[in-house]
């Protein structure tokens, strides 16, 4: 690979390589490389156990309320094979890539590829760099995706952060109780209301019990003033 296009790959990436070579690998797809061992192969195995110790350990750090399952699903989010690519088509990797002629010959490169040049990017960033340079390109490419499925994630477990805020405010764990239906069996709506320790949250009815108690939840947030409805219906959570 010429000196021209480390250059403009380095430039893409805010980072200067003490080794150009770690960098070369990388950008090295194994479809030209002589052997497996001189693409980018390895570097990607590295870069996404690196990236999902970033996301980890930056939900760990960031957000201590959420419960091991809710990590698990925002890092399952942010660190897909979609997003990868999609972070390495938007800085122009996968336009570096260095390609064997019948890949090079395709309009685009598949998105698995893309993904797997994001991953080895972050490989060699950690290599060349340490960890925190590779963990200051991945926030920095992922931090807004991480808050947004944070907060998306929180649209669909009221009763998780309920549960959270019980334990801390009141050491104790909410009780949801159906206090009335009504409706044919085909269409029966629920009303649900949420106790804990002494205190008594106002109900809410739901088309199940289901909706009705994630719903009796987010009333207790409310009341708790942990969690503020806006009037687009956006929730935001704050804890």
């Amino acid at each position: 690979m010429d000196d021209a296009t480390l250059s403009r790959a380095e430039d893409l990436l805010e980072y200067d390589f003490v080794d150009r070579e770690i960098l070369n690998r990388a950008l090295t797809h194994s479809s030209i490389a002589q052997s497996r061992h001189e693409s980018n192969e390895r570097l990607e195995f590295l870069g996404d156990s690196v990236l999902g110790l970033v996301v980890c350990e930056h939900l760990h750090r960031q957000y201590p309320g959420l419960l091991e399952g809710d990590m698990t699903k925002v890092k399952s989010a942010v660190v897909s094979r979609r997003v990868c690519a999609e972070e390495a088509r938007r800085l122009g990797l996968d336009t570096l890539l260095v390609l064997g002629k019948g890949m090079a010959a395709a309009r685009e490169i598949p998105s698995s590829v893309a993904a797997a040049v994001w991953e080895s990017i972050i490989g060699a960033l950690y290599v060349d760099g340490g960890l925190e340079v590779a963990a200051d390109f991945i926030i920095a490419a992922l931090e807004s995706r991480i808050e947004l499925a944070v907060h998306s994630g929180h649209h669909h477990n009221f009763k998780s952060v309920l549960q959270q805020i019980a334990q801390r405010m009141f050491a104790a764990m909410p009780m949801y109780a159906v206090l009335d239906e009504k409706g044919p069996d085909h269409a029966k709506c629920f009303e649900v209301g949420v106790t804990i320790g002494n205190r008594t949250f106002q109900p809410r009815w739901g088309p199940n019990k289901k909706r009705a108690e994630q719903d009796a939840a987010l009333a207790a947030l409310e009341e708790l003033d942990v969690a503020t409805v806006g009037e687009d219906g956006d929730v935001e959570v704050d804890y």
